[in-house]
């Protein structure tokens, strides 16, 4: 198990806050935050570029910062990838091995190995600047592996990849951890990325952990406002909890189950919504007619915002959109199960 506890690191004006974290063995787990909430600094930190002020780094109950950067048995892929522009693909990947003097019958075994793995025997003889942005990354991710690391550290691996290259790339990330089961630290901002390769995923703001937890938990049950806008609930209420009622404002009050009275964040993701220009049946708990203030393309997807006495945010797909053929000022009805309203209690951040 990799464990940082209660880590502080301060960089100038930023602060890496007393951080916590243990991650399983052979986990993936993916650090999702905005630019420049320190989720680089935490690999970093990690792979040894930063020693930090406070606190302890474990692996496998090895203290991680009594040892060199280069003995900390890490792989390290940027997001820029840094390989060397002077040396071909081949002795990019091979350079590392060569460093910690692993035997020539080895090296050409594992590098075998990198080359089924990722596809690259066609790359070997080929420079960095020849190289397409997924070109380069298999490069980086090979001389990465290549050194059997017991950590895999990826640094917005996706970041620089078109949308289809993009989509491949998750694939075969997510198939080279099934095959190799390293414990792997992928930092991103895209929660869709996180989404599809996360085993668990730790949500970070200004330098803290904010939430950990599986990705339907932090899409489906997010703690605080910050993690709930981050990835993509647009419907974010004030709320006030009576019984199993919540009301938002009047003449508006929803079917959900509370803990506790009281002021709350009432959250309903936008696909959890149906919408119909017929009465909703009865599965519903939570149903309401309301006219379209909104009609929004984005593509394959429409966003619709129908006031119900709030604006609610609805999601449908374009066949359904034209099918109904809705567009502003009609008047339609809306309904989401009481298991759909997710209530944030403590709303911090």
């Amino acid at each position: 198990m990799l464990k940082m506890e209660k880590v502080y690191k301060q960089l100038g004006d930023f602060q890496l806050k007393n951080l916590s974290l243990e991650i399983n063995n052979g986990e993936y787990f993916v650090i999702l935050g905005p630019t420049g909430t320190g989720k680089t600094v935490v690999l970093e930190t990690i792979a040894g570029m930063y020693y930090p002020e406070q606190g302890r780094i474990l692996f496998k109950d090895h203290n991680l910062l009594s040892l060199y950067p280069e003995h900390r048995e890490i792989g390290f892929v940027y997001q820029d990838y840094a390989l060397f522009p002077h040396l071909t693909v081949k002795e990019n990947i091979v350079f590392g091995a060569k460093i910690k003097k692993i035997p020539v019958n080895e090296i050409q075994s594992k590098l075998e190995q990198m080359i089924q793995l990722l596809g690259i025997e066609q790359l070997l003889n080929r420079y960095p600047s020849t190289l397409s942005g997924g070109e380069q990354q298999r490069t980086a991710l090979a001389r990465a592996l290549i050194v059997s690391p017991k950590i895999l550290l990826l640094d917005e691996p996706l970041s620089a990849l078109d949308p289809r290259s993009k989509e491949k790339f998750q694939q075969e990330l997510k198939k080279i951890h099934q095959t190799l089961k390293t414990t792997t630290v992928h930092v991103t901002h895209d929660f869709n990325e996180a989404m599809y390769l996360a085993d668990r995923i730790g949500v970070m703001y200004d330098g803290k952990l904010i939430q950990v937890g599986t990705p339907e938990e932090i899409f489906y049950r997010p703690q605080t406002d910050f993690v709930a806008k981050f990835v993509g609930i647009e419907n974010i209420f004030e709320g006030h909890v009576n019984e199993d009622e919540v009301s938002l404002a009047e003449g508006v009050s929803l079917l959900a189950s509370a803990r506790s009275k009281g002021k709350v964040k009432v959250v309903v993701r936008p696909e959890e919504v149906v919408v119909s220009k017929d009465l909703i049946d009865g599965k519903f708990q939570n149903k309401f007619e309301g006219k379209v203030l909104d009609v929004i393309n984005h593509g394959v997807i429409y966003k619709l915002i129908i006031d119900i006495g709030v604006p609610l945010i609805c999601s449908l797909n374009s066949q359904a959109v034209h099918e109904m053929s809705i567009s502003v000022g009609d008047n339609l009805w809306v309904g989401f199960k009481s298991s759909s309203v997710h209530l944030i209690e403590k709303c911090a951040v």
